[in-house]
């Protein structure tokens, strides 16, 4: 299955380790790009969370956001530092004594200042397992979104190559046709001008210029590439910078197919084959 790589999922979870919720978005990039953003006291499991991310998408642009509150057993008790308290209150009673209006400080003063009010730092060993299983379903959410607009994508490729496909078979059916209009317009032209012909002079003529306007490598080129987007979709899997590449393949063949056009048909089949073309490339840049 191919995988589109616009999606977002999220997560949540609590427990006596705390609460926790985690946002995992992608769009599309040309390569892989990972973004991480985690609370300070979670820093440490930045490289287990890259790896997972990495394990789930291989391109695109995805972005991980984890909000954590720690509960009582994550060690998160908070103490005061008395000593260093004491300190600040004796060093703001030397101060007021040199101020004639000094203002009283408050407790929340004291306990604002740095060092004074202190939080016991994470125990990640207790909420590691937590925060990467949370991490792991949102994941798999995503990818699960990406697979589901991935098969929509696909069936919309599988409409435009069959439409595709009926635009070449109909100029491959009108091809005897066109050779046998471009030989009675010229035979056409030689009597307006009363001019007389060799017949196998003129069959001459005919094949090289039925050489000139043939258009059945260009016919042929596109029925294969046709079939190997199939194959390509079928086989499903990390496609889209191959899928783009055929698009390339394809829309060149029907340039060359309008500029050796010589009737009004295959000319409009031309252009109705570059639309259908470009309305694919156009998703195919949302391919994983």
């Amino acid at each position: 299955m191919i995988q589109s790589m616009t999606a977002f999922a999220r997560a949540q979870g609590q427990g006596s380790w705390g609460s926790a919720v985690c946002e995992v978005r992608s769009i599309n990039h040309r390569y892989l790009e990972l973004v991480v953003r985690l609370p300070d006291n979670l820093y440490g499991l930045e490289a287990h969370v890259r790896e997972r991310m990495r394990h789930y998408a291989k391109r695109g642009k995805v972005e991980c956001l984890l909000r954590y509150q720690p509960g009582g057993v994550a060690g998160t008790e908070i103490t005061v530092n008395t000593g260093l308290a004491q300190k600040i209150c004796e060093a703001n009673k030397s101060i007021a004594n040199l101020l004639e209006h000094a203002a009283p400080v408050s407790t929340m003063d004291v306990l604002q200042w740095p060092g004074v009010l202190q939080i016991a730092e994470v125990d990640l060993a207790i909420i590691e397992k937590e925060i990467l299983q949370l991490l792991e379903k949102s994941l798999q959410e995503l990818v699960e979104t990406r697979l589901r607009e991935g098969e929509e994508l696909k069936q919309l490729f599988l409409q435009r190559l069959d439409s595709m496909k009926a635009e070449v078979a109909k100029v491959r059916q009108h091809l005897p046709e066109i050779l046998n209009a471009q030989r009675d317009s010229l035979r056409k032209r030689f009597a307006d001008i009363k001019i007389e012909f060799d017949s196998s002079r003129l069959e001459q003529e005919m094949v090289l210029y039925a050489q000139k306007i043939d258009v059945t490598e260009e016919l042929d080129r596109l029925d294969a590439h046709i079939s190997e987007v199939r194959r390509v979709l079928k086989h499903g899997g990390v496609v889209g910078r191959r899928l783009d590449f055929l698009m390339q393949e394809l829309n060149r063949e029907a340039n060359t197919l309008g500029a050796k056009s010589v009737d009004t048909d295959t000319t409009r089949a031309s252009v109705e084959l570059k639309v259908l073309i470009e309305q694919v490339r156009e998703q195919v840049q949302n391919v994983e």
